[in-house]
């Protein structure tokens, strides 16, 4: 079992600690969640990030909402304020359902208690689902060892580590179980504008003692063309029945290149990213997060302390889609606790939610 070097989410009593990755890769700063208007802030403002993290994070904001009022009208508001929080990642909606399912039988007084306990079984089905992802992806990454001499050459975009998620986290949870076997990999990090997520994967990577290199975005599709990339994985924020998959923007640009240069490109996620009620990319929900973080880089001064820059002319109209959609065709396949499937095929590994 993977065990996290900085625990990302755990009950504290009657609250909830939370690693701050606002303050990363600077600082590693823990915060004290307290009320569900803290819960929901840290999923709003990316405090907790990774689709996985966040719906664990919701599960015990369900929680924290029941601490002074367990009524029915206490529980409606919680579950309605967090799934308000963000739209694309789908493991928010399945813990809140999850929640829902389970408490809303049951007597006001019943539910605290049980409430907290369903939130930590989801904690640690997280993690234990992150290491037999791992265990299953590992077989290609020792595939591609077998016939080449010197690192599996591995790209990823965004954070799919230990970080975004409550154990070994999804795209690297291959990357560490390598790593215990033994295997050499080296891990091309794509800086992941505007929220530079990918600086997250480096400074993890880094603590763990893996070879990586940043990139820029632009730079991914080059080293796939001279054949510098033996395959990809990325993690993902919702999986559509068909297979088509949401992920950080600019996966997209990465399946297409991988594409064209005849390098394997797979997604790596848990069962709560697979949505079968969602027939395909165009009808997953597209979260629009506003000109700000476009405009703005963050950094450390010259001082240590964290500083907002302005790169950009004020009054400038800018775009900032947070995620884009990767149609089936250019996955070779999803990575997931079951298995590694075709996109077409998840049903088979998962029959009882395709019903």
């Amino acid at each position: 079992m993977f065990e996290q070097p900085i625990p990302t989410l755990r009950r504290d009593g009657d609250a909830v600690l939370i690693l701050d990755q606002t303050a990363l890769p600077f600082r590693s700063e823990t915060l004290r969640l307290a009320t569900l208007a803290d819960a929901a802030r840290a999923i709003r403002d990316m405090q907790v990030r990774g689709a996985p993290l966040i719906g664990a994070t919701a599960a015990h904001g369900v929680a924290l909402a029941l601490l002074h009022d367990s009524s029915d009208a206490a529980l409606e508001h919680a579950l309605q304020a967090l799934a308000a929080t963000r739209p694309t990642a789908v493991n928010l909606h399945w813990a809140l359902a999850r929640m829902a399912t389970l408490l809303r039988p049951l007597p006001a007084a019943d539910r605290l208690a049980a409430a907290w306990a369903e939130a930590e079984a989801i904690r640690a089905d997280d993690a234990a689902t992150c290491d037999a992802i791992g265990r299953h992806g590992l077989k290609l990454i020792e595939t591609i060892a077998a016939r080449r001499p010197g690192p599996v050459r591995l790209m990823t975009h965004c954070n799919a580590g230990w970080l975004a998620t409550c154990g070994a986290g999804t795209a690297l949870a291959p990357v560490y179980a390598a790593q215990a076997a033994g295997i050499a990999v080296e891990v091309f990090v794509s800086e992941t504008r505007p929220r530079n997520q990918g600086l997250l994967t480096a400074w993890e990577l880094a603590a763990a003692g893996v070879p990586h290199t940043l990139i820029a975005d632009n730079a991914a599709g080059l080293l796939l063309m001279r054949g510098e990339i033996d395959l990809v994985i990325t993690g993902a924020d919702r999986i559509a029945a068909n297979g088509d998959t949401a992920n950080k923007v600019g996966t997209w640009l990465k399946a297409l290149a991988a594409q064209a240069s005849g390098v394997p490109f797979y997604i790596a996620a848990p069962h709560s990213t697979l949505d079968f009620g969602c027939a395909d990319g165009p009808s997953i929900p597209i979260e629009d997060r506003g000109a700000a973080e476009l405009c703005m880089l963050r950094g450390i001064d010259a001082s240590g302390g964290l500083a907002a820059l302005r790169q950009a002319a004020p009054g400038t109209h800018a775009a900032n889609p947070a995620f884009d959609i990767t149609p089936a065709s250019l996955i070779t396949a999803i990575i997931t606790e079951r298995g590694i499937a075709a996109p077409g095929q998840l049903a088979g590994l998962y029959p009882e939610a395709a019903r």
